[in-house]
C-alpha cells in the first residue's frame, strides 16, 4: 500500500510509528514505552487501514480495559473521521463488550440473561463470615467487611486465571498467591459463592470472560456471528491480559489473522490481579506468523528522566541477559532528578510541600504534579501536610484516607475498645491496638504482611498508620496523654486531614499509589519512601515478584515530563514505634547514571530539604559500607567469577558484572537476605552462588 495516500494521517509521526500504523503485518504486535505515542498510533492505524479499505469500519472491534481510555479512543477516532459504535467501529472495554454478546446469545436463543452482580460483598458476607476467628470478628462490620473483600479479590484472581474452585488450593499455594484466608478456606467460600450465583442466577464480571470463553469454543454458530461480525482486531495494554482474556482474544480470532495489540513488557504490573504478561513476551508463539514492531522514542519526558529509567531496568540486565533495546529521548535537555534524604514521614510530607508551593507558577497549577507512593496508607501524612499548606488534593480511583472502610474498621475497633472498658487512658488504647498490630508483622523494615501487591492495603497497615496519628494526637492536644479520647481523636482527625483549600475544577495536586498513576503524566513527580521494605515491596521473594517491582517504579517515575524528584525516610514511625529505614537498592542505579553524566556536582543530594557536602549513599547500608573497597576481596572474588565462568564456558561478566563484585567487596554482606540487597543478584543466583560468595567474603572480612 502505498504510504503517500492520506497523507494527513502520518502527519507527525516518526518513522517507526508510520511503519506501525502503515504495516501490512497480521498479527502484529506494537511494543510502545511511556511517552511513545501508542495511542496516537494505534487510533492512526485503524484510520489508516479503513481509509484504505483493508478494514471495514463496522467490522473493527477496538478493546482497552479501562473506560477512560476507551473514551479517548473513541474520541480520537472522531477526530480522525472514523466514526464508533452504530456507524463504524465498536470501541469499548472487555468486560462491557462481553455482556452485550452475551446478552445478545440469550436474546437470540430466547433465553433471560442472569443480572449482572456488580458487588460481590451481599453474597460473600454470609459464607465468609462462619470462617472468620474471634480476632478477625471483634473489629465488628466494618472489619468484616473488608475481609470481605479480601475474599473477593482472591476470588477475582482465580477466576482471571480460569482457576476454578476444586483447584483454588492447590494453584494459590503452586503460585504463590497470599491469601486473605487460608488457601483451603478460599477454596470453599469461593465453591459456594458459585452454588449460590447460579441459584439465584446472577453473573459476576469475572464470568462474563469466562462464559464468552466458553461460547466462542463450544457453540461454533455463535463464534461463526461473532466473526463474521468483527473482522479486525486492536487490543490496547496487551502486557495487562490475563488467561480468561487471552482465551476471549483467541476466540474471537479464530483462525484468522486480523489483530493488532499494543503494549509494553516493561510496564506489566497487575500480576497479583491475574495478568499475565507471556501473552505479550510470547506473542509470536502464541500467534504463529505474527511480526512485532517496537517504538522507541519518548516524547513524553526529558533525556534526564529517559536516563533514569533505562538505568533502572537495565540493572536487572548485568547479570548476562540479551540486552534490552533502548528508549530514546526526543525532548530538549532538562533538570536531572533530585534525591532527597528526610528525616522521617512527617518531614517528607511537608518538605514536598513547600517544594510544589514554591514551584507554583501561573502555567504550572496545582494539577501539574503529582506525589507517588507504594501503598495507599501513606496517603493520610499527605493529606495533613498538604492540608496545612492550603494545597488541593485529589485521590484518583481512591478515597481519602479517613473515607476507607479499612480505617473506618479500625477506628470502629477503638471505639469498642473504649465502651468495653469505660475511663482507659487513650494511650492504652492506643498500645493495645498497636500490640495487635505488632503481632502480626515483627518486622523493622516496616511492611506489613497485609499489604496487597497493588498497593492497596488491608486493616493492620491502616492500624499502624492510626496508632501514629492517634500519638501525634496526644502530642499536640493532650500533653499527660491521660484525657485524650476516641471521640476527641476523631474531631482531631477530621481536623487535621481536612483540606479546607477550594479546588477549582480539576485543579489538584494528585495522591497516588504507583499502580493508580499508570496511563497518566504530569509536569512534576515526586516519587515517595524509597526504602527497603516499602521500594521494593519486602514480600515480594522471588525474583519475579522484584522484577514487576523494579518495573513499577518505572512506571511511577515515567510519569514525570520534566521534573522528577525521588525521596525516603531516614525514621519511619510504625504505630508506636519508630524504625530506622535504609534506602532503596535501586537508588543505586539512579545515582550512578546521574555520575556517569558528570552531572552529580549540578544535582547535589539534599537531606530534608538541605544540601549535603558529601556523595549520595543511596545503598541499603547492611550495616554499614566500608570505608574503602576491600582490594584482596576484590581479587578473590574475581578469581572465583573467573573459575565459574571457565565451568560454565560462559564469559566471566554472564556470572557477575564489575558493578556487582565491587559492590559486593564494598557492603560485605552477612546473610542471604543480605545477597538480595545487592544491584545484579536476585534470588536464582542467591540460591547457585549464596554459600559460596558469604565463605568468600567471611574469610576477607575484618573480624
Amino acid at each position: 500500500m502505498a504510504i503517500t495516500q492520506y497523507p494527513e494521517l502520518l502527519e507527525g509521526l516518526d518513522a517507526k510509528q508510520r511503519a506501525a500504523v502503515t504495516s501490512e503485518a497480521a498479527p502484529l504486535a506494537i511494543q510502545a514505552g511511556p511517552g511513545s505515542g501508542k495511542t496516537r498510533v494505534l487510533t492512526r492505524r485503524i484510520a489508516w487501514r479503513v481509509a484504505t479499505e483493508q478494514d471495514e469500519a463496522d467490522k473493527v472491534l477496538a478493546v482497552t480495559f479501562t473506560r477512560r481510555a476507551a473514551h479517548e479512543l473513541s474520541s480520537r477516532l472522531r477526530q480522525l473521521g472514523v466514526s464508533s459504535r452504530n456507524e463504524g467501529v465498536t470501541a469499548g472495554t472487555l468486560h462491557a463488550i462481553a455482556l452485550a454478546q452475551l446478552q445478545r446469545r440469550a436474546g437470540n436463543n430466547r433465553r433471560s440473561f442472569p443480572q449482572l452482580l456488580e458487588r460481590k460483598a451481599r453474597l460473600l458476607f454470609p459464607l465468609v463470615l462462619p470462617h472468620l476467628t474471634s480476632d478477625q470478628e471483634v473489629g465488628g462490620r466494618v472489619e468484616e467487611f473488608v475481609q470481605v473483600s479480601g475474599v473477593a479479590s482472591d476470588i477475582e484472581w482465580a477466576k482471571a486465571r480460569l482457576i476454578k474452585p476444586t483447584d483454588f488450593s492447590k494453584e494459590a499455594i503452586r503460585l504463590g498467591r497470599d491469601t486473605q484466608l487460608p488457601p483451603d478456606k478460599i477454596e470453599e467460600i469461593y465453591g459456594e459463592y458459585e452454588k449460590v450465583k447460579r441459584t439465584k442466577k446472577l453473573v459476576d464480571f469475572e464470568d462474563l470472560l469466562w462464559w464468552l470463553g466458553d461460547a466462542l469454543e463450544g457453540d461454533k454458530e455463535f463464534a461463526s456471528e461473532q466473526r463474521w461480525r468483527f473482522r479486525h482486531l486492536y487490543v490496547d495494554e496487551f502486557q495487562d491480559v490475563s488467561a480468561a482474556q487471552l482465551r476471549v482474544v483467541r476466540g474471537w480470532l479464530g483462525e484468522r489473522s486480523g489483530l493488532t495489540v499494543v503494549g509494553d513488557v516493561d510496564q506489566a504490573i497487575f500480576s497479583f490481579a491475574g495478568a499475565d504478561p507471556k501473552g505479550l513476551t510470547e506473542f509470536t508463539r502464541q500467534f504463529p506468523g505474527a511480526e512485532v514492531l517496537r517504538l522507541d522514542h519518548n516524547y513524553r519526558s526529558s533525556p534526564q528522566i529517559v536516563a533514569t529509567g533505562e538505568a533502572l531496568l537495565n540493572d536487572s540486565y548485568q547479570t548476562g541477559s540479551s540486552p534490552r533495546p533502548p528508549r530514546l529521548a526526543s525532548r530538549p535537555d532538562g533538570p536531572w532528578p533530585t534525591i532527597t534524604e528526610y528525616e522521617n514521614e512527617v518531614k517528607e510530607a511537608q518538605g514536598i510541600a513547600r517544594q510544589i508551593r514554591a514551584q507554583l507558577t501561573p502555567t504550572n497549577g496545582w494539577s501539574s504534579f503529582a506525589v507517588l507512593y507504594r501503598i495507599n496508607s501513606q496517603s493520610a501524612t499527605f493529606e495533613a501536610a498538604f492540608a496545612k499548606q492550603g494545597i488541593p488534593v485529589r485521590l484518583r480511583g481512591e478515597t481519602r484516607f479517613l473515607e476507607r472502610a479499612e480505617v473506618k474498621a479500625v477506628l470502629e475497633r477503638l471505639e469498642q475498645a473504649s465502651e468495653r472498658a469505660p475511663g482507659t487512658d487513650f494511650s492504652t488504647l492506643l498500645a493495645d491496638l498497636s500490640d495487635d498490630d505488632d503481632n502480626d508483622d515483627d518486622d523493622d523494615d516496616g511492611d506489613d504482611k497485609t499489604i496487597d501487591p497493588g498497593g492497596q492495603t488491608t486493616i493492620n497497615e491502616h492500624a499502624t498508620e492510626i496508632v501514629r496519628l492517634g500519638h501525634e494526637y496526644l502530642a499536640a492536644t493532650d500533653p499527660s496523654r491521660r484525657t485524650g479520647s476516641v471521640v476527641g481523636f476523631k474531631v482531631w482527625l477530621a481536623t487535621t486531614l481536612a483540606n479546607e483549600a477550594p479546588i477549582t475544577g480539576d485543579d489538584a495536586v494528585e495522591l497516588l499509589t504507583f499502580h493508580r498513576a499508570k496511563g497518566l503524566e504530569f509536569t512534576t513527580v515526586f516519587v515517595t519512601g524509597l526504602e527497603k521494605g516499602l521500594v521494593p515491596i519486602s514480600h515480594a521473594k522471588s525474583e519475579q515478584e522484584r522484577e514487576e517491582e523494579r518495573r513499577l517504579l518505572y512506571v511511577a517515575l515515567t510519569r514525570a515530563e520534566n521534573n522528577l524528584h525521588f525521596s525516603w525516610a531516614s525514621q519511619r514511625s510504625l504505630g508506636s514505634r519508630s524504625a530506622k529505614r535504609f534506602p532503596s537498592v535501586w537508588l543505586d542505579p539512579i545515582t550512578q547514571v546521574r555520575r556517569s553524566k558528570n552531572e552529580a556536582a549540578k544535582i547535589p543530594d539534599q537531606k530534608n530539604g538541605v544540601k549535603k557536602s558529601g556523595p549520595a549513599q543511596s545503598r541499603a547500608h547492611l550495616g554499614g559500607p566500608t570505608a574503602s573497597l576491600n582490594s584482596e576481596l576484590v581479587n578473590a572474588l574475581s578469581e572465583w567469577r573467573k573459575n565459574r565462568a571457565r565451568a560454565a564456558a560462559i564469559p566471566a561478566y554472564v556470572v557477575f558484572p564489575d558493578t556487582t563484585l565491587h559492590a559486593l567487596a564494598q557492603y560485605q554482606p552477612k546473610t542471604s537476605a543480605d545477597l538480595l540487597d545487592i544491584s545484579g543478584i536476585g534470588p536464582t543466583r542467591v540460591e547457585n552462588y549464596g554459600d559460596e560468595l558469604l565463605e568468600i567474603i567471611g574469610q576477607h572480612s575484618a573480624p
